[in-house]
């Protein structure tokens, strides 16, 4: 197997959906994939207004971020399902980085992501609407994804299956 130097788990939630992040990670690190967890939920961010921010009062948490994410072989986002799609706290969080400089497609062209869930519900709508929105941007999004539920527990023989899927992946360069 081909090893990650670099994943991020971007999680959308401080409950379920932070607590499947955290699976990722001990995986991670049994498979000798270097990893770190990004927790939107710990994040000062402001709800992005196209009225009052523009590319000049980015936050300075984002610029950061988003050096992160360039340097990222590989990235997984955890979220739930919200209202039948992405949360807020996701949604925000593109809609600053797609703001954030010139540069902003090229964090998303061919860049390897995989998509998991915990979800109250079904799930699948969240993340039917997340592999939309990535690919619009230009993602390699992982066939494979990851529907929990408290109905349908996570299984670690999932996760093992996507880690390894996406350490075979390579960002795409034009």
């Amino acid at each position: 197997m081909t090893e990650a130097k670099n994943l991020i788990i971007i999680s959308a939630s401080c409950g379920k959906n932070l607590e499947l992040s955290k699976k990722f990670l001990e995986r991670s690190k049994t498979l000798k994939i270097q990893a770190e967890i990004l927790d939107l939920t710990s994040l000062d961010i402001p709800l992005f207004n196209p009225r009052t921010h523009n590319t000049e009062n980015i936050p300075t948490e984002i610029i950061n971020i988003k050096e992160r994410l360039f340097l990222a072989e590989k990235w997984i986002i955890c979220a739930p399902e919200y209202n039948g799609s992405i949360p807020p706290i996701l949604s925000n969080f593109i809609a600053w980085l797609s703001i954030s400089g010139d540069d902003f497609r090229n964090l998303f062209n061919g860049q390897p992501i995989a998509i998991a869930t915990f979800s109250g519900g079904i799930g699948l709508e969240l993340l039917t609407s997340l592999r939309i929105q990535l690919v619009h941007l230009g993602s390699q999004v992982l066939g494979r994804q990851l529907l929990s539920s408290y109905s349908k527990p996570i299984e670690l023989k999932t996760i093992d299956d996507i880690l390894r899927r996406l350490s075979q992946m390579k960002k795409l360069t034009t």
